[in-house]
Parts: C-alpha cells; sequence; structure tokens
C-alpha cells in the first residue's frame, strides 16, 4: 500500500491549517502518515480531520456527510468533547439513531458544555414528562431546541403553556403541544402572549383556548397577521365570535387551504346542496371539511339514494356524515331492518338518534331485549366483521 512521504504530509497539513497541533498532539500525524492515499484525500475535503474520522467510525456517517458536518467548524477540533457528549446522551436514555439524528441536524452540541448547557435543558425537559427514549425521540426531531435559551425562552414559553392548558398538572397536553409543535418554544415568550391575548379578543378563552392550542399549536406560534387572516375567513363564512362553533371553525380552515375547501363545496354541490346550505352544514358541524372525500362521497350516496333521506334532513344534521358507513351506520341500520320486518318495534326510533347512542347503550337496546332474534340480529350487526375474518 502506498502511503504519502513525509514532506508531502506536511504540506498538506499545513494547508488544511492544522499542522499547529501537531506540537500538542503529534498522533495526529503519526495516524495521518498510515494512511492509504485515497482515505487521506478523503480527508484532506476537510479542516478537521480528527472529527471526520469521529464522526464516521463512532456514530457511523458517511465520508460525505462527515465531511459537511466538520466544516461548518472553523478551527480544527478534539474529539473529546463529543465523545463525552455522546456518552452522556446515551446515559440518558438515547439510542445511537437518536444520537445521530442529532448530530446531523445540530451538530454544535458535539462542542457543547455539558453541565452548564445540555443537562439543564434536558434535565428541564426530563421534568415535563419527557424522559428515556421519549426525550430522544423528541429532541432527534427537535435537535436545534438545545440552542435556545434556557432562562430566556425556553421556561418562560413552557409557563406560559402550561398557565394555558388545563392540565398543567399532569403536564398531558403539554406534551402533545411540545410534540406537535416544538418550535412554539423559540418564539419570545411576549410573541407568545400577544398571540393568546388576540385570541381571547375574538372570545377563545378558557377551555376553549386550551383546546385550540392542544389541537393547533403551531396557530400560536404564527404571526398575527397570519392568525388575523384565518379569524377573518372564519368570520366572513358566516360565524359569529359569539359562537361556540368559532373555536372549531378557526381550528378547520386552519388545517385546509383555499382549494381543498373549495373542492369540498362543490362535492356538496355535485349532490344538489345548495351554497348557502353547504355553508349551514359547515356551521352546525365545522370538522365536515376535515372528513375525507371519500368518506363524504359514501355517506351522501348512502343516505340520499339507499334509504333516501331528504337532503334538508343532512342540512339539519351534517355530523352525521362523519359517522363510519361501514362499521357504524349500516350495522345499525341492518338491525333496525330486521327488527321492523319481525314487526318487533312498537315506535321506530329516529335513525340520527340510534346513531348517536354509544355500542353499548344500542346492544342494550335493539339486540339484547329480543333474545329469541339476538343471532340473527348480531349476524346483521357484526356480519361485516364476521366476513372480513372468513376471508
Amino acid at each position: 500500500m502506498r502511503i504519502f512521504q513525509p514532506f508531502s504530509l506536511l504540506l498538506h497539513l499545513h494547508e488544511m491549517k492544522i499542522s499547529a497541533n501537531l506540537n500538542s498532539n503529534p498522533l495526529i500525524f503519526f495516524t495521518l502518515l498510515s494512511l492509504s492515499p485515497k482515505r487521506f484525500s478523503s480527508l484532506c475535503a476537510s479542516s478537521n480531520p480528527t472529527i471526520v474520522e469521529y464522526l464516521t467510525q463512532t456514530l457511523g456517517f458517511s465520508q460525505t456527510l462527515a465531511n459537511s458536518i466538520s466544516n461548518r467548524f472553523r478551527r480544527p477540533k478534539s474529539a473529546e468533547n463529543p465523545q463525552l457528549v455522546v456518552h452522556f446522551l446515551r446515559d440518558i436514555g438515547f439510542s445511537e439513531g437518536q444520537i445521530r439524528t442529532t448530530v446531523r441536524v445540530a451538530p454544535q452540541i458535539l462542542f457543547a458544555d455539558i453541565d452548564k448547557i445540555l443537562k439543564p435543558k434536558l434535565q428541564f425537559l426530563q421534568q415535563l414528562g419527557l424522559v428515556g427514549a421519549d426525550l430522544g425521540k423528541f429532541i432527534s426531531y427537535n435537535s436545534t431546541v438545545l440552542n435556545v435559551s434556557l432562562e430566556k425562552k425556553l421556561i418562560p414559553c413552557i409557563e406560559i403553556l402550561k398557565k394555558t392548558l388545563s392540565d398543567s398538572e399532569s403536564n398531558g397536553d403539554l406534551v402533545r403541544v411540545l410534540r406537535g409543535c416544538a418550535w412554539i418554544l423559540y418564539r419570545n415568550p411576549n410573541f407568545l402572549l400577544s398571540n393568546i391575548e388576540f385570541l381571547e379578543s375574538c372570545g377563545i378563552v378558557g377551555s376553549q383556548l386550551s383546546m385550540l392550542l392542544t389541537w393547533q399549536p403551531r396557530l400560536f406560534a404564527s404571526k398575527q397577521s397570519t392568525l388575523k387572516e384565518l379569524v377573518s375567513r372564519v368570520v366572513d363564512m358566516g360565524f359569529s365570535i359569539e359562537s361556540r362553533m368559532f373555536v372549531h371553525a378557526l381550528y378547520t380552515i386552519s388545517c385546509l387551504n383555499d382549494k381543498t375547501i373549495k373542492k369540498k363545496f362543490e362535492l356538496f354541490q355535485s349532490q344538489g346542496f345548495t351554497e348557502q346550505e353547504c355553508i349551514g352544514m359547515f356551521k352546525r358541524a365545522p370538522a365536515l371539511l376535515r372528513a375525507s372525500e371519500e368518506k363524504l362521497k359514501l355517506g351522501m350516496e348512502f343516505y340520499i339514494n339507499t334509504i333516501k333521506f331528504e337532503r334538508t334532513r343532512l342540512v339539519q344534521r351534517p355530523a352525521v356524515l362523519m359517522n363510519s358507513i361501514k362499521d357504524r351506520v349500516i350495522p345499525r341500520y341492518r338491525v333496525l331492518q330486521i327488527l321492523k320486518s319481525k314487526r318487533l318495534l312498537k315506535k321506530e326510533p329516529s335513525f340520527f338518534k340510534v346513531l348517536d347512542l354509544t355500542d353499548g347503550k344500542f346492544v342494550d337496546r335493539f339486540i339484547s331485549r329480543f333474545p329469541d332474534d339476538a343471532d340473527e340480529l348480531l349476524v346483521g350487526y357484526k356480519g361485516h366483521i364476521l366476513q372480513e375474518v372468513d376471508e
């Protein structure tokens, strides 16, 4: 195997601006001297060959990625601190994959002070309920949160979120918020407070504010101009800020773009609903627009064409379109049809009210009460499941 001549090697080291390190650590020279030309040339692509070696040999990064990461640091670095950081992350429950992802996204943490920077922030997150593998997963997805100031941002933002949420003691919703939108922690606390005050001015307070934060935390981290635009769109659709449905409409509008909303309205209109009826349905059940087109098509096909319901009934009770046709609507419809055919019902119940019943109450009222016909009723109720098992 051909190796570099000492003079050539020193010339390369000088160009890489690391020859000064040879006096303090001569082992670098002998290590590089033993490398093949191809391996040495690869290391020459980086100004931090020691870090490249550590990233490739210990963390399993590709040569290209290791070079890219090491070149983010102008001055040559020792692998001593990275080794300590990686050991620390392993000790608190990070998997090897989580460590690699964390380093790839935020390589500067390899040179962070463990006691002054990393440990206080990670301990703070652990106290909130993120521990072990959960903490590793959270940080691997949001590595740069370790660059955020603990005193100026992390602690104040968390306190604001805990005050807004209703389960401030268990921190369950808080952890859910952080997992859903960690960059809410990157915002200035005053920015976060300003958005909360604006939402409260729109009538979204107390449990509704807590609910919105849990469902859609990114709204709270959005620019206030974006929030105002969303609120304006909801008001333009006929919602009053005094309506209890306002917060549900705001959540739905924040989840969908204009094109998607237009397609949903066009779908309803293709089934004979007027534009005003569409708006009325949305006002009664804002979540309707979040349902898939397939689900809405199946629902309208069944209610309008199969069991011949008038469209006006769906306008008044649009939420029924969000029920599962296969698992809830058709099985209950079959049971009622069997009971009607056997004349076992003294009075035909409202089908919409039947759909509102829990599974347990439905079985008690329409199956268990008729033991002589229970087998046939159960087949009607669970026949689709039995058929799937047979297949």
